[in-house]
């Protein structure tokens, strides 16, 4: 993880929800918020 997903990861904590928009799909995949729910990425 680097520091721009990172700083994703902590955003949708903070606001309290995974909608994330990112070129970055494959890690995205990968990473949970509220640790057990995938992100859902808007540039599907």
């Amino acid at each position: 993880m680097d520091l721009a997903d990172a700083s994703l990861v902590l955003l949708a904590e903070t606001l309290g929800h995974g909608r994330i928009l990112s070129t970055d799909r494959r890690d995205f995949h990968a990473y949970r918020w509220k640790s057990t729910r995938p992100f859902e990425n808007l540039l599907r």
